[in-house]
C-alpha cells in the first residue's frame, strides 16, 4: 500500500530526496514534450519527429556523471540528457521541431537539422578553441546510424594523451585536463552496424576513456533485436572484449531501462571507472520501451503484439519510477501530481511560446509584402488582384517561407509584361532580394569558415629554392617538411596505418616518431572509419590530427564519417564548431585497380565542406600542409604516387612557404588552347604542350588548378579562355566526373562559354578502373599522346587547312 505522506529524514536524505522529485519533474517533463511535440507534427504544424520517449530515466541516470570538460557524442534521442544538463531549453526542443533559423532560439541546429540533434560552440568568432573546461560539450548529432561513433575515439584520446603527457595540457590552452570522459549514445540495433564494432575494437585496443550506453528497446524500428543482434544481446556479443587482468578490453554493464535505482547505480560506477582507470566501458540498457514508435512517420503497433505493447506500458520508466517513489514513501500521490502538473504546464508555455517566436520570424517580410498586394488591388485591374491567394498563404496551419517566398516570385512572373505598375514592379523586386538574401544566410552560408580563421585568408608565401639545392627525393621535402611542422605546431598529431614505426609506406614520415614521439606519430590498426573518426574528435578538443589513410581508394571505408560528420559539420552548426583535421592520402597513377584509383567524382559528390587538395609533386604539397594548419578548414590532400622517389629541388623555407587556396597555377604560358587540368597529369599536360609547340607550332597554355575545392577563387581560368578561346579539362576520373565538375565551374559559373570559338572537351580516363601494370595504365587514363590528339582535333575545328587529319 502506499504511503500517503513521506516522513522526516535527515539533511542528506533531504538532499537525495530533492534530487529523485527533480529527476522525476525532468523525466515527466521530457515525456510532455516527446508527446507534444509529436501531436505537432500529426496535426500540421511540423514536418517530422524524433523523440526520447521511454528513454528517461536512462539519460537522467547517465547525465548525473556528465561533469564540466566532459564531451557528449549522442543518438538523436538524448533529450532528457541534455534536458539534464541546461543544454537543451524546453522551448528550443518546439524550435528544432519548427525548424527555427533563429541561432539565439534554437542554438543547436539553426534550423538545419531536425530535433534532437544538439551540439555546443567549440570554437570563437576568431577561430580560437574555446575555455572547454568550463562547458558541457556536446559534438553536433548526426542522424545515420551508428555515425556518432567513431569521433567518440578521437573525444576520449585527446584526454588519454594529456593525462598521460601533461605537457601537452598548456599546448592546448587549458582546454583538455586529461580527467574526462566522452560519452556516447546509441539504440541496439545499431550496433549492427560495422562502425561500433570498428570503434569498439579500437577503443578497447588503445584504452581510452571512453562510455557508450547502449538503448536496448528490443527493436530497429520493426525489426525485432533477435534478426538484429547475435545471442539478441549485444553486451554477451562483446564478452570476449572484456578486460581481464594483464589485458586490454573495455568493461561491460548491464541494467534495466524502467529500475531506477539499478540505472543510477550502474552509471555511477561505470563512468567513476571510466573516468579513473581510463577504460571503455559498455553499458547495456536493457528492457527499455519506446512508447510513441520509432518517429513520426508510423506507428510500432503495427509491429508489436498485444503481449508486447501490454509489457512495454507496465514497464514504463516513468510509471515504474512513479510506483517506485510512491512504494518507498519518498512522496505520496499529491505531491507527484503536483510535479505533473507544473511540468505540462512549462511543457505547453514552451510549446507556445516557440510556435509564436516561429510564426513571427518574419512577420516584417509578411506585412511588407501584403503592403504590395494591397496596392496591386486598389489599382481595380482583376488580373493583377492576388488578395485571397496571398491571405490563403499568409493564414496556413504552417506557415513556411517557401509559401511566401514562392507566392511573390509568381506574383513577378505574371506582372511581367504588364504595364503601368513601375512602383509596385520595382518595389517586388526589391522585397524578393532582400528575402532572398537573408534565406542565403539562414539556408546557404557556412560550408567553410567564413572569418579570420578561414584558410583562404592564408596568403601564399613563394617557395625558395638556393642556387645551390640539392636534388632529393620527394619524400624526403615531405618528411623535412613535416618535422619542421611538428616543431612549429606542438598540438599537431598523425595516426594511420604504418604511419609511425615505419614513417609511413612511402617514408613521408620518416623520423617522425623517433623526433617527436609515439603518442603525437603512431600507427593504428586497418580501421579507415576510425581513423577518421579519430581525427574529427582530437579536432573538436583542440588538436590538429592529420589522418592518414594509406591509399586513395581506401578512402571509402571511412566516407560515412567524412560525409556525413566532417564536411557537414560547419555548416549544420552555422559555424559553430569546427574540426579542423587534414586527411593525408596518395592516389592517382600506379599499380593496378586498386592503388591507383582517381576517385574524384564520389569525392567531389560527398565531401563539400573539406578543401580538396591535389599537388602535383612533394614540393606543393607540403605547402598545402603548411596553408592548412594556418586556417580552421578540414582538408584532404592526395599526394601523388608517382612522386615519392622523383627527385626534386629542396626548398630552403620548408615549414614556412604556402599554397593559395583555391588559386590556380599556369605552368605553361600559351596563345591557343587553355588546358585545364592537376596533380600528375599537370606531367604530361606539360610534355604535350611542349610537343605541340615543336611538331606544330600549337601554344598550349597548362593551367594546375592545385585545389579542386575551393575551385579557382579569383576567375583566372576564363581570363586565359579570354585569350585563347578553347579549352579542354583532363583528369584521371570517369567520364562526367572530375572533368565535368570542372567546365562547369568555369563554363558556367566564370561564363567563359561566351569566349568559346568550339566546344569545350573533356578528357578523362575509361569508365572502368585502371588496368595492372604500366601497359594497363597508359591505355586506361590520359597520357601526353592522348593529350596531343585531342588538342590538334581541337585546332583542326577551327582551322581545318591549317591543320589535316593526323592520318
Amino acid at each position: 500500500m502506499y504511503l500517503e505522506k513521506t516522513v522526516v529524514l535527515e539533511s542528506t536524505e533531504n538532499k537525495a530526496l530533492t534530487e529523485i522529485l527533480d529527476d522525476y519533474y525532468l523525466a515527466y517533463l521530457s515525456r510532455q514534450l516527446s508527446l507534444l511535440g509529436r501531436r505537432e507534427v500529426h496535426n500540421g504544424r511540423a514536418h517530422f519527429g524524433i523523440f526520447g520517449d521511454g528513454k528517461e530515466l536512462t539519460q537522467i541516470a547517465y547525465a548525473r556523471n556528465f561533469r564540466k570538460g566532459d564531451w557528449r557524442s549522442g543518438y538523436y534521442r538524448d533529450q532528457t540528457f541534455m534536458l539534464y544538463l541546461g543544454l537543451l531549453q524546453p522551448e528550443e526542443f518546439f524550435a528544432m521541431i519548427y525548424g527555427d533559423t533563429d541561432l539565439n532560439f534554437n542554438p543547436s541546429t539553426g534550423g538545419r537539422n531536425f530535433n534532437n540533434h544538439f551540439s555546443t560552440r567549440n570554437i570563437d568568432e576568431n577561430g580560437q578553441i574555446k575555455d572547454l573546461m568550463t562547458t558541457y560539450n556536446s559534438a553536433s548529432d548526426i542522424s545515420p546510424t551508428a555515425g556518432q561513433i567513431p569521433r567518440l575515439l578521437g573525444l576520449a584520446q585527446a584526454s588519454k594523451l594529456v593525462r598521460e603527457h601533461p605537457e601537452l595540457k598548456e599546448k592546448l590552452n587549458n582546454n583538455v585536463d586529461g580527467n574526462e570522459v566522452a560519452f556516447g549514445s546509441i539504440g541496439d540495433a545499431s550496433t549492427s552496424e560495422g562502425m561500433f564494432f570498428e570503434t569498439i575494437n579500437a577503443a578497447a585496443i588503445m584504452q581510452v576513456p571512453l562510455a557508450i550506453a547502449v538503448y536496448d528497446d528490443g527493436y530497429g524500428i520493426s525489426v525485432p533485436k533477435k534478426l538484429q543482434t547475435t545471442k539478441e544481446s549485444i553486451s554477451e556479443v562483446l564478452k570476449g572484449f572484456k578486460k581481464e587482468k594483464n589485458t586490454n578490453g573495455l568493461e561491460i554493464y548491464t541494467c534495466k531501462g524502467w529500475d531506477y535505482e539499478d540505472l543510477v547505480k550502474t552509471f555511477e560506477k561505470s563512468i567513476a571507472e571510466c573516468r579513473e582507470k581510463q577504460v571503455p566501458a559498455l553499458i547495456h540498457v536493457q528492457e527499455v520501451t519506446q512508447p510513441l514508435g520509432h518517429s513520426t512517420s508510423g506507428s510500432h503497433e503495427r509491429y508489436k503484439s498485444k503481449e508486447r505493447l501490454a509489457w512495454e506500458k507496465e514497464f514504463d520508466c516513468i510509471s515504474q519510477f512513479k510506483k517506485w517513489i510512491l512504494e518507498t514513501g519518498k512522496a505520496d500521490e499529491a505531491q507527484l501530481k503536483e510535479i505533473e502538473k507544473r511540468a505540462t504546464k512549462r511543457a505547453r508555455q514552451a510549446r507556445d511560446t516557440a510556435w509564436k517566436h516561429y510564426t513571427e520570424s518574419y512577420s516584417a517580410e509578411t506585412e511588407s509584402l501584403a503592403g504590395i498586394v494591397s496596392q496591386l488591388a486598389n489599382k481595380n485591374i482583376k488580373s493583377v488582384d492576388h488578395s485571397d491567394e496571398f491571405n490563403a498563404v499568409k493564414n496556413k496551419l504552417f506557415p513556411t517561407r517557401r509559401a511566401l517566398f514562392s507566392f511573390a516570385k509568381r506574383l513577378k512572373f505574371e506582372l511581367h509584361g504588364i504595364d503601368g505598375l513601375t512602383a509596385e514592379k520595382e518595389d517586388l523586386k526589391n522585397w524578393l532580394g532582400k528575402f532572398e538574401a537573408r534565406t542565403k544566410v539562414m539556408y546557404n552560408r557556412q560550408l567553410h569558415r567564413e572569418g579570420v580563421d578561414s584558410t583562404l585568408n592564408v596568403e601564399a608565401v613563394p617557395v625558395q629554392i638556393d642556387k645551390d639545392a640539392p636534388m632529393v627525393n620527394g619524400h624526403d621535402i615531405l618528411a623535412e617538411n613535416f618535422h619542421k611542422l611538428f616543431a612549429k605546431y606542438p598540438n599537431l598529431v598523425t595516426f594511420g596505418e604504418d604511419t609511425g614505426f615505419m614513417g609511413d609506406v612511402n617514408q613521408g614520415m620518416k623520423g617522425m616518431q623517433e623526433a617527436f614521439g609515439e603518442h603525437r606519430v603512431s600507427d593504428t590498426g586497418i580501421r579507415e572509419t576510425t581513423i577518421i573518426g579519430q581525427g574529427v574528435g582530437l579536432a573538436l578538443r583542440g588538436f590538429r590530427p592529420i589522418a592518414e589513410i594509406q591509399y586513395l581508394d581506401y578512402l571509402m571505408y571511412g566516407l560515412p564519417t567524412l560525409s556525413d560528420d566532417l564536411a557537414s559539420m560547419q555548416y549544420r552548426t552555422m559555424g559553430k564548431q569546427a574540426a579542423p583535421m587534414i586527411i593525408r592520402t596518395r592516389g592517382h597513377q600506379l599499380q593496378g585497380m586498386w592503388h591507383a584509383g582517381s576517385p574524384m567524382q564520389m569525392i567531389l559528390g560527398a565531401m563539400r565542406g573539406i578543401f580538396l587538395c591535389v599537388p602535383r609533386n612533394m614540393t606543393q604539397a607540403a605547402g598545402m600542409y603548411n596553408s592548412l594548419l594556418e586556417g580552421n578548414d578540414p582538408a584532404l590532400v592526395i599526394e601523388p604516387l608517382k612522386g615519392y622517389n622523383v627527385k626534386e629541388q629542396l626548398p630552403s623555407n620548408l615549414g614556412e612557404y604556402k599554397v593559395a587556396m583555391g588559386v590556380p597555377e599556369v605552368l605553361n604560358e600559351g596563345t591557343d588552347v587553355t588546358l585545364v587540368t592537376y596533380a600528375w597529369n599537370t606531367h604530361h599536360a606539360v610534355k604535350a604542350a611542349q610537343l605541340l609547340l615543336e611538331l606544330k607550332n600549337i601554344s598550349v597554355e597548362v593551367i594546375d588548378v592545385q585545389t579542386l575545392m575551393p575551385f579557382d577563387v579569383n576567375h583566372r581560368i576564363v581570363e586565359s579562355i579570354k585569350k585563347t578561346n578553347k579549352v579542354i579539362f583532363v583528369d584521371e576520373d570517369v567520364p562526367g566526373g572530375a572533368s565535368a565538375y570542372m567546365m562547369q565551374k568555369v563554363l558556367q559559373e566564370q561564363k567563359a562559354f561566351n569566349y568559346l570559338d568550339t566546344a569545350p572537351v573533356t578528357l578523362p580516363a575509361a569508365e572502368h578502373r585502371p588496368a595492372y601494370g604500366i601497359d594497363g595504365e597508359y591505355f586506361t587514363k590520359p597520357t601526353v599522346e592522348r593529350i596531343y590528339d585531342a588538342i590538334y582535333n581541337m585546332m583542326r575545328e577551327t582551322n581545318v587547312k591549317k591543320y589535316p587529319p593526323l592520318d
